[in-house]
This record gives structure tokens, sequence and C-alpha cells, in this order.
């Protein structure tokens, strides 16, 4: 994988919390591990919601904008991780 390579997340099916998972390996992305695309774009991408997947073997940059689409409340994955 190239540094420039992103990943699109999606939601865990019948989860009962909003689950997002890595569009590269299907690893569980955690909380603390998603942030907001600020004006840095630092990743080269137009993403609004970044998550690094941090499975050993992966690594992978996802982007969550699709996946949040579906959550009811998506502000409250961040509330969770802060």
């Amino acid at each position: 994988m190239t540094i420039n390579e992103h990943y699109i997340a999606r939601l865990a099916e019948n989860s009962a919390v909003p689950t997002l998972l890595c569009g590269h390996c299907d690893s569980i992305l955690s909380r603390t591990r998603i942030f907001r695309n600020r004006d840095d774009n630092r990743y080269g991408n137009e993403c609004r919601v970044i998550a690094l997947c941090s499975a050993d073997d992966c690594g992978a940059v996802n982007c969550c904008d699709s996946a949040l689409e579906k959550v009811e409340n998506p502000e409250r994955l961040f509330a969770i991780a802060s």
C-alpha cells in the first residue's frame, strides 16, 4: 500500500453501537483513531472524517464520510472518543 492509498470505511451491520470497519481488512476502527480531516488535508484526500486502522498488518487510511451518513448522530462517535 502506498501512502496515497485510502479505503472506504463501512458501517458494521446489526451493531447496537455505531461501529466502523476498515475498508481494507474489516477490522473495527478504534474511536481514538477517528478524526476530522481539517484544513491541513494531510492524507491527500477530500474526506471530512478519516480513520486510521490499528490492525497489526494494515494501517490503512479510511475515509468515513459515506459510513457516517448512515449513522443517526455521527457526532456521537466523537463524543465517545473524547
